[in-house]
């Protein structure tokens, strides 16, 4: 490749507290009206005294952790003064030179993305910009939520690589449980800078801003290195600008032009003390972080030898800092190891994994049917009576088809599944002896397929199993079927 692209991203979450960022008005994420959630501080009343909201600050030294970011002893706010409608004060505050956190990263793929920084602030207003009139709409409920920004050093070097650093980076937020980070919420908001470097030479940078999903986040810097390439191609100089990204035809296109950096006139927030941050705190809340994704990940692969997709899978669902799937899974082993011992039979380990991998499997496959993407839908089934279905499936008593039936009752209306099967009669017939008549009649009134078989026609056996299924109504073990069959028709 002629130009190497060189790319860097700033991530904006919205934290998970019950309150502002330095009021006690309530974080609420979604509110029914517009201007309910306010007061006299985050609607920049003269007068008015802010006040750090200790959880918020937590949050962002538990995510600096998990993010291998170091922690200063000292950090405070700052003023960052611009005007706009939706920021009542004249000025934001925010961290300028002495952030809560800093020179961090993220291994992915086995690469380090850097981490420059990250620091806390206040969340702005919201405008909105009705269609025919000349006015627009200011909603201040959002004005002075927390807000984490985290920016990159310019290691990201891809569309694709950059996607996979945000939605590692929203796992990690939803496991800490300090964000939702939501994107259609605009509870995370991630802007691209972008250049082309050819022969070491840095290129004009490009800001992309207002990217809502992590596919536009691919797409736009895709389309970015393409229209970069062509315009230096042509000889000609990228213009120094920000960008806003058209989902409809797949195209940036330029929102201002930005010469020289904005002059923010920053100083120290004078109604903040600043923050002392001891080694004592920062083990405390080290010590409450959860088992992080990429760990869990590597622990589920040793540990459970299930593939780099049911991993995947397992760990993707998080909600109330739970990765909801992967404790149930967990508890579910438990208790099918709890189930094997109930039997009172050795079970060698390669048997176990064998039962393990149809656990992920059904998890998988089935699961998705019942289980929103918040966790609701696991209330009724139990780790326990999943352990006993996957069993029962192992055994025989029932089909795979059965099998699906079952599990559907299991989230419906909880249950034992063993009771299940009974009270709807779908017990699977695995005994040879009892299957030998029902065969022998099958064999009696089909004797076409019976010489089509003999002939070397391998579907007809297929044939001669169907029909004793039907005969069965689906209750006939059709592993066990086939073997008889065999045993009788190839004698």
């Amino acid at each position: 490749m002629e130009y190497q692209p060189v790319i860097g991203l700033e991530i904006h979450a919205e934290l998970k507290t019950d309150s502002k960022m330095f009021c006690d008005c309530p974080n609420e994420p979604e509110p029914k009206e517009p201007n309910v959630n306010i007061c006299p501080v985050c609607s920049g009343q003269p007068g008015s005294l802010p006040v750090i909201n200790q959880k918020a600050v937590e949050a962002v030294i538990k995510a600096a952790l998990a993010l291998n970011c170091q922690i200063p002893q000292f950090s405070k706010f700052d003023r960052k003064n611009y005007f706009y409608p939706d920021l009542p004060k004249g000025y934001q505050i925010s961290q300028y030179d002495k952030p809560l956190s800093e020179k961090g990263y993220i291994e992915i793929n086995n690469k380090k993305i850097r981490i420059t920084r990250i620091h806390l602030e206040e969340d702005t207003g919201k405008l909105t910009h009705p269609e025919g009139v000349d006015y627009s709409l200011v909603d201040y409920n959002r004005a002075g939520v927390p807000l984490m920004e985290l920016v990159t050093e310019p290691d990201i070097e891809s569309g694709a690589e950059a996607r996979q650093f945000g939605q590692t980076l929203q796992m990690i937020f939803r496991q800490l449980d300090i964000s939702n980070a939501d994107m259609e919420k605009g509870q995370m908001r991630v802007e691209v800078n972008i250049s082309l470097k050819k022969n070491n030479k840095m290129g004009t940078k490009v800001e992309i801003k207002n990217l809502n999903s992590f596919r536009a986040v691919e797409k736009s810097i895709d389309y970015e290195i393409e229209r970069q390439t062509d315009v230096l191609d042509a000889g000609d100089k990228v213009a120094q600008e920000t960008r806003g990204w058209n989902e409809n035809i797949q195209k940036t296109f330029s929102q201002r032009t930005k010469e020289e950096a904005h002059d923010y006139r920053y100083f120290p927030e004078p109604d903040l003390p600043p923050l002392a941050i001891s080694a004592a705190q920062v083990n405390q809340l080290k010590k409450e972080l959860p088992e992080l994704p990429q760990k869990k990940k590597e622990r589920f692969k040793e540990q459970y030898k299930v593939s780099d997709l049911a991993v995947d899978f397992l760990t993707s669902q998080v909600a109330n800092g739970k990765m909801f799937l992967a404790v149930f899974f967990e508890n579910a082993v438990s208790e099918l190891d709890n189930w094997l011992k109930h039997r009172k039979k050795d079970i060698d380990e390669k048997k176990r994994q064998k039962l393990i991998k149809l656990m992920s499997n059904y998890i998988m496959t089935e699961f998705p049917k019942y289980v929103q993407a918040n966790g609701k839908g696991l209330e009724k089934i139990t780790a326990e009576n999943y352990a006993e279905f996957v069993d029962l499936i192992d055994k025989g008593d029932i089909s795979s088809s059965a099998a699906q039936m079952v599990l559907a009752e299991m989230f419906k209306a909880g249950g034992d599944p063993s009771h299940i099967i009974e009270d709807k009669g779908l017990k699977q017939v695995s005994d040879k002896d009892s299957l030998q008549k029902i065969v022998d009649d099958i064999i009696k009134e089909n004797p076409e397929p019976v010489k089509d078989f003999q002939a070397g026609k391998e579907q007809a056996l297929q044939y001669l199993v169907g029909q004793v299924m039907k005969e069965t109504k689906g209750q006939a073990n059709p592993k066990i079927v086939g073997e008889i069959l065999r045993e009788k028709l190839e004698k």
